[in-house]
C-alpha cells in the first residue's frame, strides 16, 4: 500500500486505510454490545424459570410429607424425609456459588463506576431490578449499563495478568464451580438404599479432546464407582459433563490458554456479566437435573406415570422485533417403557420420554426429517405414529462496512450487495435508486434516478415460511458523478514520454475498484512548433499525427485534446501532455 514506486499522495491515502482498518478492529459497535445485553436478559429469565422449576420439586416434597401420616405410611414418609434431605443439601450447595458469582458482577458494576445502589423493578433506567437471595440471582437490566464497552475492570478483577494462569476472582470462580460439581454428584450419588449403601467420589475431569472423549471418561470414572449405576448412572453423567469445561484452549494460536482467560480476555463489561449469568445457568440447571432425579425416587401418587416434565418447543434464537411461536405442555411417561424411534432407516431406543435425534444440515436452503416413533400400552400393544420436522437452513453472514464512504456514481451499474441475516431471503428497496437484481444471486445492480445528492437503500428480512418481512435497516448514500480517468498513449500514462511506434490512446482507471469502460469520440493533437494541429476520430493517431510527432524536436511538448465519454453519457474534454 505504499511502496517504494508510489507517489506521496498514494502513500498518504495507504496509511489513512491502514489506521481506519485498526480503528475498525478496535470499535466494539453498539449491535454487538446490544446482543450481549438480549443474550444476557434472556439468560436471566432462563435462570428465573429454572429456580422456580427446581424450588417446585422441594416443595413437592415438602407437601407430600405434611400430608403422609399413619403407620402405615411409615416407609413413605421415611424416604420421603432421606430425598428432602438430599434435596436441601443440593440446595444450599447452589445458593452458595450462585451468590458467589453474585458478588463478583456487583463488583465488576462497582468497580466500573455503574449505580447499584437503587434497586428499582422494571425500571429501564435502573441497573438493579431485585436483590438475589438464595438460589435466585440477582435481577439485572444491563441496557442501563454505562459503560457496556468496559474492559479493562473486567479484566483485571477476573483474569488478572496472565490468561494462561489467571490470579483474579475468576479463578476462584472456577476452582469453586469445579468444586460445586464434585460435590453435587458426590450429594446426589451417595445414598443408602435398603440393605445397600451408593457412593460416589468424583475426579476432576478437565482435560478431553471432544465431547466424545468427555464422555467416555465419565462413563469410566462412574463405572469405577460404587454409584447405583442402574438408577443413577444417566443423570449422574449429565449432571458432570453439563458442569465441564476444558481447562486450557488454545486461543490466537496461543496454547495452554486457561478457560478463564479465554472467556474474560478483553471482554466488554456486559459480556462478562453475561457469561458469568452463563455460569450461573449451568449451575440451575444442574440443580433442577439433580432435584428432579431425587424427586422421582418417590411416588407423590399424583400420576400413574412415574415421571413428568414440562415441555416448551419453540425457536431458540430469533431477531429483534420478531414474533416467536412456543408450544407449551406437560409430558408424562414411565421410564420403564421408552419410546423407539426410527429416522433415516435406524431405530433406537429412547431415554426421560423422549429419543433425541442429532445430525448435520446442509449449507442452505431445507430439510425436511422424518421418521416414526412407537410405545407400547399396558396389553404390550404397539402403538405407531408418523413424525416430520422442517428445518429452515440460515447461512451465516458477516458485515463491515465503511458508511463515510458509501456513494453511489450516477449513469453508473453501481453493484450492490445486501444480506439480511437471520433470514433466508434478503429485499432491497431504493429511493432515488432504482435497484434490479445481477446475474449474481446475492447482489443488485443500482442506477441513480433522482437528481438529489443522495439516494437510500432499505435493507428487508422476508422468512419464507411465515411470509413475514421485517425492516431491518436504512442506509444513506452520496450521489456522485464518476471521478476522471487516466489518459495513456499505448502503455505510457500522461506526463510520459510518447512511445516510439505506438499509435493509440486509452482511456482508464488506475488502482481502482469501478470497472467502467469510457469511449474515446475524437482528438485533436499539436506541438510547440506545429502551425496548426492535427485532428481525428476514435482511439487511433492518424498517419499526419504520427508525422507531426516525428517531425517534433526531442524534449517537446505534444498536447492531445481528447473528448471522450463515459457510461454516465456524460461528454467529457481533457487536454494532456506527452514528451517527444
Amino acid at each position: 500500500m505504499a511502496g517504494g514506486k508510489e507517489t506521496p499522495r498514494q502513500k498518504m491515502i495507504g496509511m489513512m486505510y491502514l489506521v481506519l482498518t485498526a480503528l475498525l478492529a478496535l470499535n466494539v459497535s453498539k449491535t454487538i454490545l446490544d446482543a450481549f445485553v438480549a443474550i444476557e436478559e434472556n439468560t436471566q429469565k432462563s435462570n428465573g424459570m429454572q429456580v422456580d422449576r427446581g424450588s417446585e420439586f422441594i416443595s413437592d416434597i415438602s407437601d407430600e410429607i405434611a400430608s403422609t401420616n399413619g403407620k402405615e405410611n411409615a416407609e413413605k414418609l421415611r424416604k420421603l424425609k432421606k430425598v428432602m434431605k438430599q434435596m436441601k443439601a443440593v440446595d444450599q450447595l447452589s445458593a452458595s456459588l450462585i451468590q458467589e458469582i453474585d458478588q463478583v458482577k456487583m463488583e465488576l458494576l462497582r468497580e466500573s463506576g455503574e449505580e447499584i445502589t437503587q434497586i428499582k423493578r422494571d425500571d429501564q433506567k435502573t441497573i438493579i431490578w431485585e436483590k438475589g437471595k438464595d438460589c435466585r440471582p440477582t435481577r439485572m437490566n444491563l441496557m442501563a449499563v454505562e459503560a457496556k464497552d468496559q474492559y479493562d475492570i473486567p479484566m483485571n478483577i477476573l483474569i488478572g495478568d496472565d490468561i494462561k494462569n489467571p490470579t483474579g476472582k475468576g479463578k476462584n470462580i472456577w476452582d469453586d464451580f469445579n468444586s460445586f460439581r464434585s460435590k453435587l454428584i458426590q450429594t446426589t450419588g451417595t445414598y443408602k438404599e435398603g440393605n445397600k449403601s451408593f457412593s460416589i467420589n468424583p475426579k476432576a475431569i478437565n482435560d478431553f479432546k471432544d465431547n466424545k472423549d468427555l464422555k467416555k471418561q465419565v462413563d469410566q470414572m462412574l463405572k469405577s464407582s460404587k454409584a447405583n449405576l442402574r438408577d443413577d448412572e444417566e443423570v449422574l453423567a449429565s449432571i458432570y459433563m453439563n458442569l465441564t469445561k476444558p481447562e486450557r484452549v488454545t486461543q490466537n494460536e496461543i496454547s495452554g490458554v486457561h478457560w478463564i482467560g479465554q472467556t474474560f480476555d478483553h471482554a466488554p463489561l456486559v459480556a462478562a456479566l453475561a457469561s458469568l449469568s452463563s455460569m450461573q445457568q449451568d449451575v440451575l440447571s444442574a440443580r433442577s437435573l439433580a432435584l428432579a432425579h431425587l424427586k422421582s425416587k418417590v411416588s407423590t401418587g399424583e400420576y400413574s406415570f412415574n415421571k413428568i416434565v414440562g415441555l416448551v418447543y419453540g425457536p431458540e434464537i430469533a431477531n429483534g422485533g420478531d414474533e416467536v411461536e412456543l408450544n407449551v405442555m406437560m409430558a408424562a411417561f414411565d421410564s420403564d417403557n421408552q419410546p423407539t424411534v426410527t429416522y433415516n432407516g435406524s431405530s433406537f431406543l429412547g431415554s426421560e420420554g423422549k429419543g433425541q435425534i442429532r445430525t448435520k444440515v446442509g449449507s442452505s436452503g431445507e430439510m425436511v426429517l422424518k421418521g416414526t416413533v412407537s410405545i407400547k400400552n399396558k396389553s404390550g400393544q404397539v402403538k405407531t405414529e408418523d413424525w416430520s420436522h422442517t428445518v429452515k437452513i440460515m447461512k451465516p453472514q458477516g458485515t463491515v462496512s465503511l458508511p463515510k464512504l458509501n456513494v453511489l456514481y450516477k449513469g453508473f451499474d453501481n453493484v450492490i450487495e445486501g444480506v439480511a441475516s437471520g433470514y433466508d431471503q434478503t429485499v432491497l428497496v431504493g429511493s432515488g435508486v432504482n435497484l434490479t437484481k445481477s446475474v449474481n444471486p446475492n447482489q443488485h445492480i443500482a442506477r441513480v434516478t433522482g437528481a438529489g445528492k443522495t439516494a437510500a437503500i432499505d435493507i428487508y428480512g422476508v422468512n419464507s415460511l411465515s411470509k413475514k418481512k421485517v425492516k431491518l435497516g436504512s442506509y444513506s448514500f452520496r450521489v456522485m458523478i464518476l471521478p476522471d480517468p487516466e489518459f495513456y498513449f499505448g502503455a505510457t500514462e500522461s506526463g510520459g514520454k510518447v512511445p516510439p511506434g505506438e499509435t493509440r490512446l486509452f482511456i482508464r482507471y488506475k488502482n481502482s475498484p469501478l470497472d467502467a469502460k469510457f469511449d474515446l469520440l475524437s482528438w485533436e493533437l499539436s506541438t510547440n512548433n506545429s502551425p496548426r494541429p492535427e485532428k481525428g476520430k476514435g482511439n487511433q493517431i492518424s498517419v499526419d499525427g504520427m508525422r507531426l510527432i516525428k517531425q517534433a524536436r526531442s524534449g517537446s511538448i505534444i498536447n492531445i485534446r481528447m473528448d471522450y465519454m463515459g457510461p454516465d453519457k456524460i461528454l467529457r474534454h481533457k487536454t494532456v501532455a506527452f514528451v517527444v
